[in-house]
């Protein structure tokens, strides 16, 4: 059976968060994973930028993501960090064929923590063509996703 899933280390802005909420909905990622010192709701910044999705899209809370991320490698789930690391493969060539996939994505200053990263099968990036060499959390998340 297919499963997606996405979880978000230490995610500090709840608009943020409350737009991966609305992409895992549209684009077919069935649960998210809040964790560390990210918001959780009822939050109604979160629901402004949600639109409701938080309400009906699975969800859970944990402290410690590499614990979260344990549970989910112990599930079966592969696990897929979407930061810049040396490893990291183009998102938009990424090929394999999973059926229970974890998308890890990390704050907005610092990225996915290198206790965290350790922990994942692969590492994957978007492209940057721009000077920034970056892209807001959730606008990243949406593209990986998308193209997961």
């Amino acid at each position: 059976m297919s499963s997606k899933v996405v979880v978000l280390e230490n995610i500090r802005s709840l608009h943020n968060i409350g737009a991966i909420f609305r992409t895992a909905d549209s684009s077919g990622f069935e649960k998210v994973y809040l964790c560390g010192y990210s918001g959780c709701p009822p939050d109604r910044r979160i629901e402004k930028v949600s639109l409701g999705a938080e309400s009906f899209i699975p969800w859970e809370y944990n402290k410690n993501t590499a614990s979260c991320l344990q549970t989910l490698k112990d599930e079966g789930y592969t696990l897929l960090a979407l930061e810049q690391t040396s490893t990291a493969q183009n998102l938009l060539e990424y090929t394999h064929q999973i059926d229970k996939l974890a998308l890890i994505v990390g704050n907005e200053v610092e990225g996915v923590s290198p206790e965290v990263l350790k922990l994942c099968n692969y590492h994957l990036e978007i492209p940057q063509r721009g000077r920034k060499g970056s892209l807001n959390v959730s606008v990243a998340t949406g593209i990986a996703m998308y193209q997961l």
